[in-house]
């Protein structure tokens, strides 16, 4: 008689848990993929570079037409967060080249192709790249207004003034402008694939149109251009009231960067890589 066996089959061991799911890694990828390239240091470089040499030629205007026998021209004591916005008007073409190149520079080499070989769902791509996008350029627009601040501040002299919790929320209030300025770039080059095309729509979309709109000085006009996100950004970072309040600069601004991610998911869905 054949013994029957002893001991019973055992079950086989149950696999791990994933520690991360497929949106957390299309982020990790998007991060990794950010910072090998030497495109992004200088184009980090640049900005604070641009941003000190901005804040530093406003702070000495700002010197200049106080100490001027003009008096119409005399700003007074500016605070420093002030001379940091106003350094944004050309630091922030620099800024938005990292929310130009994260997804141009993939349609240019041909990588788009392995981009979304690795992740399939574009809608899922595009929200990492936006992701990322978004963290890179707050915390540049916080290492750039750092700068800017301590840059402005000792060429101001007596006719500057730093508070420290003032400062710091306009820092971080510039962080905020450039980092939807970033979502709205990537959204757009989505759309466009081009990175000179979509550069050109940006300049357009931030000063050449709304001047253009402003310049007749027309009420409705000018009401229309304060619907556009450059405009719209600077009276937020003024803590403007009228024509609205600040918030509302923050939330039309918001709604530009949510609206360019939408036509880039869209265009980035219909047409091939």
């Amino acid at each position: 008689m054949t013994a029957l066996p002893t001991a019973l089959p055992t079950r086989p061991a149950s696999r791990p848990a994933p520690t991360s799911g497929p949106f957390t890694g299309a982020v990790a990828a998007e991060w990794t993929k950010l910072w090998s390239v030497r495109s992004t240091w200088w184009t980090l470089l640049a900005a604070t570079l641009t941003m000190a040499a901005t804040a530093g030629q406003l702070a000495i205007y700002a010197v200049n037409a106080n100490t001027d026998d003009d008096p119409t021209v005399n700003p007074g004591i500016l605070p420093v967060g002030e001379v940091v916005a106003g350094a944004l008007e050309l630091t922030q073409y620099v800024v938005l080249a990292i929310g130009l190149f994260v997804i141009t520079s993939e349609y240019a080499t041909g990588t788009i192709r392995t981009t979304l070989r690795c992740t399939p769902s574009r809608g899922r791509v595009l929200a990492a790249k936006a992701v990322v996008v978004g963290a890179v350029t707050f915390l540049t627009g916080l290492l750039i207004g750092a700068v800017g601040a301590a840059v402005a501040r000792p060429v101001l002299g007596e006719w500057g003034r730093a508070p420290l919790g003032g400062t710091l929320a306009d820092v971080v209030a510039s962080a905020a402008y450039l980092a939807l300025l970033g979502v709205l770039a990537l959204g757009l080059a989505a759309a466009l694939r081009g990175a000179v095309l979509t550069l050109t729509v940006l300049f357009a979309l931030l000063m050449i149109v709304p001047l253009s709109l402003q310049e007749p000085g027309i009420t409705v006009l000018t009401r229309v251009a304060d619907a556009f996100p450059g405009v719209a950004g600077n009276h937020f970072l003024a803590g403007d009231t009228e024509p609205y309040p600040a918030a509302v600069g923050l939330l039309l601004l918001t709604g530009w960067a949510v609206a360019a991610l939408a036509v880039g998911r869209w265009a980035l869905r219909r047409r091939d890589a």
